[in-house]
């Protein structure tokens, strides 16, 4: 059988969970997620991703405590970000040049799902 070729070179799910106001958790939207996504989204329009790289919202990715989040696949590299600066690293660095924003990748034990966590 033969491979079939990935819909998209890489696919970047940008967390956009809101928690209520107060919740001991935070959430990525309260931190600006939304309108990073937004930016994330023009620029690679802008730098011609577009049939390549998608950029989606995602639900929650379960590390809105280091918000804003977002992960990249096929890659499975995740990373966290506060700025459009931020932002334009990661899409010229990892999506670009092929390489991790070492500075803004959340670490193993950040990627593993503690039972005080949750919810």
């Amino acid at each position: 059988m033969e491979s079939q070729k990935p819909y998209f070179e890489a696919h970047v799910f940008c967390c956009t969970n809101r928690r209520p106001d107060g919740h001991r958790r935070g959430s990525c939207a309260a931190h600006g997620s939304e309108k990073l996504r937004d930016y994330m989204k023009a620029r690679a329009r802008e730098l011609g991703f577009d049939g390549k790289v998608r950029i989606n919202s995602a639900g929650c990715l379960d590390r809105c405590e280091l918000g804003p989040t977002l992960v990249i696949y096929p890659d499975g590299v995740w990373y966290t970000y506060r700025s459009t600066g931020d932002v334009d690293e990661i899409l010229q660095t990892h999506l670009v040049e092929g390489r991790r924003v070492e500075r803004l990748m959340l670490t193993t034990e950040q990627r593993e799902l503690r039972p005080e966590q949750q919810g």
